[in-house]
């Protein structure tokens, strides 16, 4: 069971972290992983999002993912130094 303190937690350490690199690995069902590096650009009460500068185009890519997708550990971050 998911608990309110736990989400407020995560959501404190992404708060806390926002600006710095992240590597992402994801869990996108069917053993599919995706695994990128991105920065964590924005913050909201459910959700953050990950701004991803692939280097292959002009355009940023944003992924978007939830406090809950963390405490399940369909999503890891680690921090990149």
């Amino acid at each position: 069971m998911i608990k309110q303190a736990d989400v407020s937690r995560v959501r404190r350490e992404v708060v806390n972290n926002i600006g710095r690199r992240v590597k992402i690995k994801a869990n996108k069902g069917r053993h599919k992983i995706d695994i990128t590096e991105g920065i964590i650009s924005e913050t909201y009460p459910s959700i953050f999002l990950i701004k991803i500068d692939d280097g292959s185009s002009d355009s940023v890519k944003t992924m978007t993912f939830s406090y809950t997708d963390v405490l399940t550990k369909d999503v890891q971050m680690m921090l990149c130094s």
